[in-house]
């Protein structure tokens, strides 16, 4: 028996810290033991049923994990590895890692790069990983540390403050929009130049409209993605990675006719193992990990459900990292 966060919805939704029998575990060719996961805010829509991440009943919760593996038939890992999984529908549709143990595959898994700890893995999870996807996107586009500002929208949640902290130390002169103004010194430590209000970024606005980002990390979707690519620089790039505030997009083709703006779509669910290597090696080399420590709230799995619901009101910034064993 091992310790799970168990998702269930029979007569009604249930998510519930539990024993669980290891015979019920699904099917993998890795057997691993989970030290630390994280909470992302798809784990936040799961654990509350706020909205349709999981396709399969009962579920365990947890999309992150880190630890080590316990058995394995597969070819690249053996028992005392250290891994990292983020994505690949662990916690919607095969069991995940909020939980003492679980089976996945091995093709799912990374390698944990010796920069960090398995803790310190999990600070970084599938939102900083997401986060790091994205300015590699920028990279890729051309984007360039300078003069032109870069916003990110966001900025409090676990991908908007991981690409705070990463552009900021790459020498980018990031904006970070948020609707927390007490948060304004914690932005401008972790790497924000300056702070501005989502208010002017979250109503409907003109679909051109002045030039001023060099780059955009979004996080949000709908109105506030397309304002961003209406006041986007002539052969900006947009990289756009979440559906905080809906998943519309209420733009026209301007941007991207008249100033050559690119919009790159960031999946980190299931990005191909090369691409997450690559991004992982980068946080490994371009991620301060004493900055990285002030992002982190560490919480007991017996904490989750209640963190939980705190993540969805809009009460957690940063990154929450779940300690699997007291």
């Amino acid at each position: 028996m091992f310790q799970a966060l168990l998702l269930d919805k029979g007569e009604s939704f249930s998510a519930t810290v539990k024993p669980v029998d290891e015979s019920a575990l699904p099917p993998g060719d890795v057997l691993v033991r989970v030290g630390y996961s994280t909470l992302n805010y798809k784990d936040g829509l799961a654990i509350t049923n706020k909205g349709p991440v999981v396709r399969q009943w009962p579920m365990v919760a947890g999309i992150d994990g880190a630890g080590e593996v316990i058995e394995s038939s597969h070819p690249a890992w053996k028992p005392g590895d250290a891994f990292i999984h983020n994505g690949w529908g662990v916690g919607e549709t095969h069991w995940g890692c909020l939980a003492e143990k679980a089976r996945l595959r091995g093709d799912w898994l990374v390698r944990l790069p010796s920069a960090f700890t398995a803790r310190q893995a999990m600070a970084i999870g599938t939102a900083g990983y997401t986060a790091m996807l994205c300015v590699l996107a920028m990279e890729d586009h051309g984007a360039k540390a300078g003069p032109g500002e870069i916003l990110v929208t966001g900025a409090t949640g676990g991908v908007g403050s991981v690409a705070v902290a990463l552009l900021g130390r790459l020498g980018y002169t990031v904006v970070a929009a948020t609707g927390k103004a007490a948060e304004a010194d914690w932005l401008k430590r972790l790497g924000a130049s300056s702070v501005i209000d989502r208010a002017e970024l979250a109503a409907p606005g003109k679909p051109f409209q002045k030039e001023r980002w060099a780059g955009v990390v979004d996080a949000v979707g709908s109105h506030t993605l397309a304002n961003a690519l209406a006041q986007t620089r002539y052969g900006g790039v947009v990289a756009a990675c979440g559906l905080a505030q809906g998943m519309d997009l209420p733009t026209t083709v301007m941007p991207f006719i008249l100033r050559g703006v690119t919009l790159a779509g960031i999946d980190s669910v299931m990005a191909p193992l090369a691409r997450r290597q690559r991004a992982w090696d980068r946080l490994a080399r371009d991620l301060d990990p004493a900055l990285l420590e002030t992002l982190v709230e560490e919480i007991p799995l017996s904490g989750a459900i209640d963190k939980a619901r705190a993540l969805m009101a809009g009460q957690v910034r940063g990154r929450v990292v779940v300690r699997i064993r007291d």
